[in-house]
C-alpha cells in the first residue's frame, strides 16, 4: 500500500516537555522540543514512513492551558490549506492535553465537513515529557501515523494510550494517568493495537460549511466574550449579575453565557432569576449540566433547552456559543 503524505503540526505541550530529570514526569516545562525534533526522535515512526510521506510544520510552541483564539483560528488556518493540497492524504497535530479536547471540538466545528470526510485531522499528546524514563508521546506519534494512513478514518480523532476518540466527544478525565481521555457512554471510535487501526463504531462527523479565508481573517478581537458559571450549592446569582454588569467597565462585554447546571441542568432559584434577568437584556444564556456522563432531557424549566447544546459539557457548549454568536453556529 502506498503511504499518504502526512502533515505534522506543532504546537507544543507536554509531549514537546523536557524535565531536569528524567524520573520527573510532573515538575517539566512544556514546550520545549520542536516538532521535527520529536519526529526524528522516535526511530520506529522512521521504519514505518519514508521521508517524502513525513512534513512538518511549528504552528505554535506553548502550554496547552495558554491556548486561546487567535492561535486555534491559526491553526484552523493552517489545517485547512494542507487539506486542500492534492498530494496530502491527513494532518496530525501535536498538542498538550489540558485543552486538546476543546481544540478538537473547535476543529470539528469549523473545518470542511466534505474535506473531513476524505482526509482525517488526527491530534496526538503525551502526560509524561520527552525526557522521561518512560516517555509515552513516541507510542502515541506512531500510533497518530498508523490512524493517519488508514484508509477509512475521517474526521477529527484523538489519539492517546492505543485509544482513538472522536474530536467532537473526547474529554480529558485523568490529570495524571498516561490513558487521561474518554468519550463517555459512547467510548473510543477504535483502538490502536500492533500497528493497525481496529474500528468499533462510526466516526460522527460534524464539520461546517463555511468561508474558511474569511474566518482566518476575522480579528479575534471582535469574537464575542463567552463565560462559564456553574450551579453549586451557596451559589446563587451573584456571579451571573457580577460579569454582566461589567459591560460598563474596560473589559469586553459578556454576550453570553454558558452554565454547567447541577443534574438535568438545574438551577437553584436565584441564578434562574439572575439569568432570566441578563437574557432580557440580550445576553445569550445556554444552559448544559457539569455531569460528566449524558446529555440533558429536556423538560420545562424557565430557561428551555437548546437541543443544539444537549450533549455538549461547558467548554465545549461555551466554543459552540461563540461560533453561533459569529453566525457560524
Amino acid at each position: 500500500m502506498m503511504l499518504k503524505k502526512v502533515v505534522f503540526l506543532g504546537t507544543g505541550g507536554t509531549i514537546a516537555g523536557t524535565a531536569v530529570s528524567a524520573g520527573d514526569n510532573v515538575g517539566y516545562q512544556s514546550a520545549q522540543v520542536g516538532v521535527g525534533q520529536l519526529l526524528a526522535s522516535v526511530p520506529s515512526l522512521a521504519r514505518q514512513a519514508t521521508a517524502e510521506c513525513l512534513e512538518c510544520e511549528q504552528v505554535a510552541q506553548i502550554d496547552s492551558k495558554n491556548m486561546d483564539w487567535a492561535i486555534l483560528q491559526q491553526l484552523s488556518h493552517r489545517v485547512q490549506f494542507h487539506l486542500q493540497r492534492v498530494d496530502v492524504g491527513a494532518v496530525v497535530i501535536t498538542h498538550g492535553t489540558d485543552t486538546l479536547e476543546e481544540t478538537a471540538f473547535f476543529l470539528s466545528r469549523v473545518l470542511a465537513a466534505a474535506q473531513l470526510a476524505d482526509k482525517p485531522v488526527v491530534l496526538t499528546c503525551a502526560m509524561r515529557p520527552a525526557t522521561a524514563d518512560f516517555p509515552d508521546g513516541p507510542q502515541n506519534l506512531c500510533d497518530a501515523f498508523v490512524v493517519a494512513q488508514t484508509p477509512d478514518a475521517c474526521g477529527v480523532l484523538v489519539v492517546c494510550a492505543g485509544e482513538v476518540h472522536a474530536g467532537p466527544q473526547v474529554q480529558k478525565v485523568h490529570p495524571y494517568r498516561v490513558n487521561a481521555f474518554s468519550s463517555g457512554g459512547p467510548g473510543p471510535v477504535g483502538f490502536v493495537e500492533e500497528g493497525h487501526l481496529r474500528w468499533v463504531r462510526q466516526v460522527p462527523l460534524m464539520g461546517a460549511e463555511l468561508d474558511a479565508e474569511a474566518f482566518a481573517r476575522r480579528p479575534v478581537v471582535d469574537w464575542p466574550r463567552v463565560e462559564v458559571v456553574t450551579n453549586m450549592v451557596g451559589v446563587g446569582g451573584a456571579t451571573v449579575r457580577s460579569l454582566c454588569n461589567a459591560n460598563h467597565g474596560a473589559d469586553a462585554p459578556v454576550r453570553g453565557l454558558v452554565v454547567a447546571g447541577t443534574g438535568n441542568g438545574t438551577l437553584n432559584h436565584d441564578m434562574e432569576l439572575a439569568l432570566e434577568f441578563v437574557r432580557a437584556q440580550g445576553i445569550r444564556v445556554v444552559v448544559t449540566s457539569r455531569c460528566f456522563s449524558g446529555q440533558l432531557v429536556v423538560g420545562r424549566d424557565a430557561i428551555p433547552a437548546d437541543p443544539r447544546y444537549l450533549g455538549l459539557p461547558p467548554v465545549k457548549a461555551r466554543i459552540s456559543l461563540v461560533l453561533e454568536l459569529l453566525g457560524l453556529g
